[in-house]
């Protein structure tokens, strides 16, 4: 297979985070966060059009979010979340920092960006609802504990890594963690679960090592 490109700019060492692709202000990007930077990449060839500063520490691992020329990271061990306003001009894309705060510090599990806040579970707080403009706190409660999150129908799956894999369905809302229901996961292992659940066709999956256990998620 033929490479493309090969990004000469930009050249943090991997972490964990995915790319994210998007178009922002007419121009078809890859988002990408590492411990030491978040940034930019051109998909057409690999150029660098904006970078900031951000030092992660240990395993850099959730995927950014965007939203309105807004880029918002978030990692664990201590660091919490940022957020960067995208801008271009005749020099070309700026990355400016709006925020950055402890609020949000998720290890793993993922966050969510619904209808202008942040959900997901920060370490040291517990799930917390957060505002995406501003980085302010909505709500927070120990719901499962720490774990990851899916989302459907309006609605939260979060996933406790420990214990007894506990799974709880939570109102999708910035006015307050509204738990529906929960269930501690059967053929629990011994070891932390940290695959996300996962909501298709009203079925919910969840995996935790050799075993994978499907739910009918569908509402009566």
């Amino acid at each position: 297979m033929l490479r493309a490109w090969q990004s000469k700019e930009f050249t943090d060492g991997a972490h964990y985070s995915s790319l994210v692709p998007e178009t922002i202000l007419g121009q078809r990007q890859v988002i990408q966060l590492t411990a030491a930077s978040v940034a930019g990449i051109a998909v057409a060839d690999g150029r660098m059009l904006w970078r900031a500063d951000r030092p992660g520490k240990t395993a850099v691992i959730p995927t950014p979010v965007y939203a309105d020329n807004q880029v918002y990271v978030t990692s664990g061990y201590g660091i919490g979340c940022n957020s960067f306003k995208i801008s271009k001009g005749a020099d070309g894309f700026k990355a400016e920092q709006i925020y950055a705060n402890k609020n949000m510090a998720n290890h793993h599990g993922g966050v969510i960006l619904l209808d202008g806040h942040v959900y997901g579970f920060s370490d040291g707080k517990g799930w917390i609802c957060q505002d995406f403009k501003t980085g302010e706190i909505a709500w927070s409660n120990p719901g499962v504990g720490k774990g990851s999150i899916g989302y459907a129908d309006g609605h939260f799956y979060i996933r406790s890594e420990g214990g007894k894999g506990t799974v709880a369905l939570i109102e999708a809302t910035p006015k307050g963690y509204v738990e529906k229901g929960r269930f501690d996961q059967p053929d629990r292992s011994n070891k932390n679960s940290w695959p996300h659940p996962v909501v298709v066709n009203g079925k919910l999956y969840i995996r935790d090592q050799g075993v994978l256990l499907c739910y009918d998620a569908k509402g009566r």
